[in-house]
């Protein structure tokens, strides 16, 4: 792992190779297989653009080749701040394949959370739109490049139909060169040889009032909790996922999202914004099996649903990410999508709390679940860290195969946010019901732990 993650103790790891749950792939070489496995099938659909898995994972061999000419190196880190379109995932996965870091970025961030993160990381790249939603990212990235001299390499996404007022490659007085994204694209070289226990990518955990702190997911633990939560679903070949959330987020990315979707040939619908209007238009016309949605929204879109005519029969499941809903609201946005709503909770560290297919509507109403994997361990303990009794409240810690043991290049924070037995204290508080499902209620009172991703 890079300098400044926390491994794994030996003997954790030992125990997760044993077990089967690490399998030594790296997850750009994961796509490569789908691809020859499920060539024509439709791997990324947004608006009217439809890419196979071929076309696919042909994007991404020549934008990684392209981005090794452009000279990015093994262990570099690239910021990656762009919105729900295919051009997300072919980055992060030609980024990977050329064996440099990517670190997710939400578009919502600013200053002072992307500069935070470029010197945190000593990013040598940023990948975002030239504007977005009137906001200019690229004058952005040129403020911080003169702060800080390692950003040497902007690549700019832009909108169909738009041009950049920044042209082709410049270089601007600082030495930082810009570069439009369509413009990589160059002839694949020899593979490189990648190992899975490396970081495959950064993810943010935001705590309210603090920086983000960023948690480093190798290829080995996330290629295990999207597998893990494809099987948990049951998803197939047949299934269309509409990734609501933004693509970075865990839920989107890997819970099951579009890296378990891919894996089993399924196909993902890219939607950018947070209009509920657009999403019911795309579940309709590409008709999506899953979705995950935040539970903030839940009240929109029970009454948006009451007056659209949109065909939502091919919904399957619908995830609710956060907060569980009141029953009433679970119940009336059940019976207007024509399935019931399964809540799920999620850290940025790993941890995945979700309810099974076969559990008891009771379950599905008034739990999170229980943990993804059989070798989570998870603890509820009170102010002095001491386990509480079965259904009392008290901070949630976890640890296991898909969590990280500590935050990058944090040392005195990891002292506070993980226990000495590599628990990482989530900062919520909940408790557990006698058949082993987590009830999460609230973030805790004046804690200094990650909050859950939404």
């Amino acid at each position: 792992m890079l300098k400044g993650c926390v491994p794994w103790p030996e003997g954790f790891v030992d125990r997760y190779w044993a077990a089967g749950y690490w399998r030594g792939y790296t997850l750009d070489s994961l796509l490569r297989d789908w691809a020859l496995e499920y060539g024509p099938r439709t791997a990324l659909v947004h608006g009217d653009t439809r890419l196979s898995y071929a076309h696919l994972n042909r994007r991404v061999d020549r934008m990684a080749a392209a981005f090794r000419l452009r000279g990015l190196r093994p262990g570099q880190r690239v910021v990656v701040q762009l919105p729900n379109v295919p051009e997300y995932v072919i980055t992060v996965f030609a980024l990977m394949r050329a064996g440099v870091v990517p670190v997710y970025c939400p578009l919502s961030y600013r200053t002072p959370e992307v500069p935070h993160i470029v010197r945190v990381t000593q990013a040598v790249g940023y990948v975002g739109p030239a504007t977005h939603q009137g906001f200019d990212h690229t004058a952005m990235a040129a403020g911080i490049a003169a702060q800080w001299p390692f950003l040497r390499r902007v690549f700019t996404f832009e909108e169909p139909g738009t041009s950049s007022p920044y042209g082709g490659l410049t270089t601007d007085p600082a030495g930082c060169q810009y570069s439009p994204l369509g413009a990589l694209d160059s002839p694949p070289g020899p593979a490189l040889a990648l190992s899975a226990d490396e970081v495959a990518f950064f993810e943010p955990a935001y705590v309210d009032g603090v920086l983000p702190r960023l948690v480093p997911r190798t290829h080995n633990d996330y290629a295990y909790q999207a597998r893990a939560a494809a099987e948990l679903v049951g998803l197939t070949a047949d299934d269309v996922y509409l990734a609501a959330l933004p693509t970075g987020s865990g839920l989107a990315f890997g819970g099951p999202g579009i890296v378990g979707t891919l894996s089993r040939g399924g196909t993902v619908v890219l939607v950018d914004g947070q209009d509920p209007s657009a999403w019911l238009s795309a579940i309709e016309r590409e008709r999506v099996t899953i979705t995950a949605l935040p539970s903030g929204s839940a009240h929109r879109w029970a009454d948006v649903l009451l007056t659209t005519q949109a065909d939502l029969g091919s919904l399957r499941l619908v995830q609710i990410c956060g907060e569980l809903l009141p029953r009433e609201t679970a119940e009336r946005l059940g019976a207007a999508l024509g399935c019931r709503p399964r809540p799920v909770f999620a850290l940025a560290e790993g941890l995945l709390l979700m309810t099974r297919p076969d559990d008891p509507v009771e379950t599905l109403l008034t739990t999170h679940g229980r943990p993804l994997s059989p070798d989570d361990e998870i603890r509820i303990v009170d102010a002095d860290g001491k386990d509480v009794p079965e259904g009392e409240p008290g901070e949630l810690l976890a640890r296991g195969p898909s969590t990280a043991r500590g935050h990058y290049r944090e040392p005195e924070r990891n002292a506070l946010s993980f226990t000495a037995e590599g628990y990482v204290r989530s900062g919520v508080l909940a408790r557990r019901d006698p058949e082993g499902n987590v009830v999460v209620s609230a973030p805790l009172a004046g804690s200094r732990g990650a909050r859950h991703d939404h």
